[in-house]
């Protein structure tokens, strides 16, 4: 079992910036890529950014590429999401996601669903004002 763990999450305004961090605790944090997912209301959960084993290779959604980073610390068991330039339709619930599958090169079309993922932590709200 893997436990994971959101934070950071809050209200901002268009254009702010806004940092998301993940602590896992459990099995090995090496041996799973991690991921962002985001549900808007009513929406389906959809794919943000995932990041491999050893974290040297990234993917992004094409709506938050150039916007947001994906990082993780393997010596802090945590993976962060970097938010800037942030508009009203990021507005969602966050969610951290483990896969035991590492992500591969060019991801494989399994990386942008969530039935990829073994692993989810409970999601930390992201308001973004206009």
């Amino acid at each position: 079992q893997v436990q994971l763990v959101e934070s950071g999450g809050g209200l901002v305004q268009a254009g702010g910036s806004l940092s998301l961090s993940c602590a896992a605790s459990g099995r090995t944090f090496t041996n799973y890529a991690m991921a962002w997912f985001r549900q808007a209301p009513g929406k389906e959960r959809k794919f943000v950014a995932a990041i491999s084993w050893s974290g040297g290779n990234t993917v992004y959604a094409s709506s938050v590429q150039g916007r947001f980073t994906i990082s993780r610390d393997n010596a802090k068991n945590t993976v962060d999401l970097q938010m800037t330039s942030l508009k009203p339709d990021d507005t969602a619930v966050y969610f951290c996601a483990a896969d035991s599958l590492d992500i591969a090169t060019p991801a494989e079309p399994g990386t942008f669903t969530p039935f990829e993922y073994d692993y989810w932590g409970r999601g930390t709200q992201v308001t973004v004002s206009p």
